[in-house]
């Protein structure tokens, strides 16, 4: 991919993934037997949010959700992105076609889904596309539909964040629709894990085996008040997004977490 100088770029890297207990190599098998047992049959007409929480159960994930969101039609939902597990966790919440990277539509399995699940895929590496892009999304969700996005653009480690990009914030102004934050911890023992994330140039099926093999795997999924777009400008939006998820996702560990980026 041709990088330019808008292009999302996180400093964290393989120095900031945790050590965790791990499952045994037979139980490891399972949980990849019971997950493309789940993948086969898609996600069900009238019953995703199951089916992606079946996901999670095939992984040995528990997903423990603060709050519900109330019904909406037409909505940005937006979070923080620490892995690949991001997506499942926000449509086991609150099911909605996804935008995401291209490189997504190229992953095995996931790819294929994610196509099937309307999902709206952004060239990165080309900002030409991007007007197009916001109209595609505002569209959507002008049309009634929820569309999940995390704004920073890339995957971070889990315990710093960074900024949220506007763009999709327009699209949401464009449609008239409100904002859905969302905060997404990761969490093992009761501690804050970067063991899930999905960083630097790790391919995805590294991450799918890391992500297999942990013990004790909890994904928290704050849901936050919403926030209106009437009269108000997308980096306005952005900010306050950002802010409100990055007060839940980060909380009190951040100061120890062993994993502060350093720019360059």
């Amino acid at each position: 991919m041709t990088a330019h100088a808008w292009m999302p770029q996180s400093p964290c890297g393989m120095r900031c993934l945790q050590s965790e207990d791990t499952v045994s190599p037979p139980r490891r098998a399972l949980r990849l037997l019971a997950l493309v047992a789940v993948l086969l049959t898609g996600p069900l007409s009238g019953g995703r949010r199951w089916w992606f929480r079946a996901v999670l159960r095939a992984l040995g994930a528990k997903l423990r959700v603060l709050g519900e969101p109330e019904k909406q039609s037409g909505v940005l939902v937006v979070g923080n992105h620490t892995s690949w597990l991001d997506i499942v966790a926000v449509n086991a919440v609150q099911p909605a076609r996804a935008l995401a990277k291209r490189e997504v539509g190229e992953w095995p399995v996931i790819g294929a889904l994610a196509a099937r699940t309307g999902t709206v895929f952004v060239d990165r590496a080309k900002l030409s596309t991007l007007p197009a892009t916001v109209a595609e999304v505002a569209e959507v969700m002008r049309g009634g539909a929820a569309v999940s996005v995390f704004p920073e653009g890339t995957t971070w480690c889990g315990r710093e964040s960074g900024l949220y990009k506007p763009a999709a914030f327009q699209a949401a102004i464009d449609a008239g629709v409100p904002v859905r934050p969302l905060a997404l911890r990761f969490v093992v023992g009761g501690k804050p894990t970067t063991a899930a994330s999905f960083l630097g140039e790790e391919t995805f099926l590294t991450a799918l085996r890391r992500t297999v093999a942990l013990r004790g795997l909890e994904i928290e999924v704050h849901v936050l008040p919403l926030i209106s777009t009437a009269g108000r400008e997308r980096r306005g939006l952005a900010a306050e997004a950002e802010a409100a998820v990055r007060t839940v996702a980060e909380g009190p560990d951040r100061a120890a977490s062993g994993c502060r980026p350093h720019w360059s």
